[in-house]
This record gives C-alpha cells, sequence and structure tokens, in this order.
C-alpha cells in the first residue's frame, strides 16, 4: 500500500528550522521548513518564492497545481525569519538580487522536489512517520486545526485555503477519519 505523507508536530518542525536557520551549510533549508510550515503551499509554489516576493507583506501566487490565485499573509515568524536568512547569506558573503529565488542549493540552482523530500527525511530521521515536502503543508493544516479548537468552521475554512472540492477530502488529508475511526473501535470496550 502506497501511504501518504503524514504531518510533523508544528513545534517540532518550527524547532528544526530555527536551528537549521542558524548553520550556514543548511540555513536555506531551515528557512524552507519555517515557511512552508507557516504558508501552507505546495512545494512547486514554495519553491518559486525570490527574494522580492518576502519583503513584501502578503504573497499573491498562482497556484500551479489548480491555477488559482491565492493571497497569503506573511505572518511575523516568516518575516524574522526571512531577515535572520538574509542576514546569514549577507554574513557568508552570498549574493543575491531581489528577483533571484530564495531557495537555491550550494550548486547555485533551485532545489529539486526530490532533493528536499531526500533531505528533509534525513533532516527529521524518523522511522515511524513518512516524510516529504508535503508533511510541512499537512503541519500547517493541523496546526491552523488545532489552533481553532478542531472546530467545522476550520475544516471549512482549511478547505478553502488548501483548494480541496470538499470538507470530507479536507478531513481525510488531515487524517481526522482514521482517528475517528480509531475511536469507534476503542468506544467498544
Amino acid at each position: 500500500m502506497n501511504k501518504t505523507s503524514d504531518f510533523i508536530e508544528y513545534d517540532i518542525a518550527l524547532n528544526k528550522g530555527l536551528k537549521l536557520l542558524k548553520d550556514d551549510k543548511k540555513c536555506i533549508l531551515g528557512f524552507f521548513i519555517i515557511a512552508s510550515i507557516n504558508i501552507g503551499t505546495r512545494i512547486s509554489d514554495t519553491l518559486k518564492l525570490k527574494h522580492q516576493d518576502l519583503k513584501q507583506e502578503k504573497l499573491i501566487i498562482k497556484e500551479t497545481k489548480t491555477k488559482k490565485e491565492r493571497c497569503i499573509t506573511l505572518n511575523n515568524r516568516v518575516k524574522t525569519s526571512y531577515q535572520k536568512l538574509t542576514n546569514k547569506l549577507d554574513e557568508m558573503n552570498i549574493k543575491y538580487k531581489d528577483d533571484d529565488f530564495v531557495f537555491v542549493s550550494q550548486k547555485g540552482t533551485v532545489y529539486r522536489t526530490q532533493s528536499i523530500n531526500k533531505i528533509l527525511k534525513e533532516i527529521f530521521n524518523s522511522k515511524q512517520l513518512q516524510i516529504s515536502s508535503h508533511s510541512l503543508r499537512k503541519s500547517f493544516a493541523r496546526k491552523i486545526y488545532e489552533n481553532m479548537d478542531r472546530s467545522e468552521h476550520a475544516l471549512v475554512l482549511l478547505s478553502s485555503i488548501l483548494s480541496h472540492s470538499s470538507v470530507a477530502i479536507t478531513r481525510i488529508y488531515l487524517g481526522l477519519q482514521q482517528e475517528i475511526i480509531n475511536d469507534v473501535y476503542l468506544e467498544l470496550e
């Protein structure tokens, strides 16, 4: 059976991202993790971000998969982490222009999805979880769901944010369906 990606607890991902942000060789990956769990875009859209995009208050993106336009307000975590990243790049004398892509490897090319997925598996080193770049998008969604007291309103909102066709899809995406099924079995006792 082909299992989809699991979510990573938001705080675990955040702490890992903040730690990597301080590392000269992994600071861009640290920022990738922080940005991903705070903006909730698919990797195809995240990798297209340019420095000029992160200097604004809001991101306006046209999603690669759905072709829908999305407006994302950048929160303080993303803004301060981006500032730390640019300070680190300046400190290391790495030059970049506003229209350069942010997520560039040491080879000077934009990271590929496969490379990011391999690196994330190493970074999070979990035998129990199926980790990929999509795990970070799921972390974003789970954090919102938890912050909104696991409400139906949160599911409706997330369905819209994630461009899902229905709330039922969002429930499955968050793994809630399986949690509910597990609880049914436990209530038989």
